[in-house]
């Protein structure tokens, strides 16, 4: 259960007049606009809030708020979430996904979890954040949904199912606003089954600038507790 939810964890509009018909070109334009973006694509920062929301049995809600670093050297991808408070309280944690993994450290515990062999959700972690429309038409069923505007910006808005049964497991499906000149997402939102979703915002978004030495660095101590999965 823990892994599970770990996993789950490392992963305001207004609406623009949509055309009756959306068709294949649509999705093709936004896909090869996406294939420009992730060409240029080399980092990106942001400030975010992760909503998961439980519906059954009853209403729950967890609101987890920080700052996200992603980048992508080559075919090397890496991203950590700095998660600083949750549900309106102090509560320090950081996630890493490098290399295939997840590392997931809570300073109050001194602990650090690892999952590894988790290289066929890199596409999941990397969505609206590096990904070329190759990328995306290689891993993802896409449905192209109609532009929309997000905090004044137009966006498009892709519905994406994943083709590997895996992932398909933990994830029903994705929708994402994406600005496609950047290539980076404004808003996600994660079906993880009947009664299940994640809503993920990002704002103060700053595309190809310096990271911060330690974005991707656990500051451990000597006694850090290590649980491998």
């Amino acid at each position: 259960m823990r892994k599970k939810l770990i996993l789950a964890g490392a992963l305001a509009l207004a609406l623009l007049p949509v055309r009756a018909a959306l068709g294949a070109d649509d999705k093709d334009r936004v896909l090869r606009k996406l294939d420009t973006a992730a060409a240029n694509f080399h980092t990106t920062s942001a400030e975010f809030e992760f909503d998961s929301v439980t519906t059954e049995p009853i209403l729950e809600k967890d609101i987890q708020k920080g700052v996200v670093y992603y980048e992508r050297k080559g075919g090397a991808f890496q991203m950590s979430a700095h998660i600083e408070e949750q549900n309106g309280k102090k509560a320090p944690k950081m996630y890493v996904y490098s290399g295939g993994g997840i590392k997931l450290y809570e300073p109050l515990i001194d602990q650090v979890t690892t999952l590894s062999k988790l290289s066929q959700y890199e596409s999941w972690f990397m969505l609206g954040f590096g990904a070329s429309g190759k990328d995306l038409e290689q891993k993802w069923e896409i449905k192209y949904l109609g532009s929309e505007l997000l905090e004044g910006k137009k966006t498009e808005k892709l519905e994406l199912v994943a083709k590997d049964p895996a992932v398909r497991k933990n994830i029903a499906k994705v929708t994402i606003w994406v600005d496609p000149e950047t290539g980076v997402s404004l808003k996600q939102v994660f079906d993880q089954g009947p009664g299940q979703y994640r809503v993920s915002v990002y704002f103060n978004i700053k595309v190809n600038q310096p990271l911060p030495a330690d974005a991707f660095t656990l500051k451990t101590t000597k006694k850090t507790v290590v649980v491998n999965h």
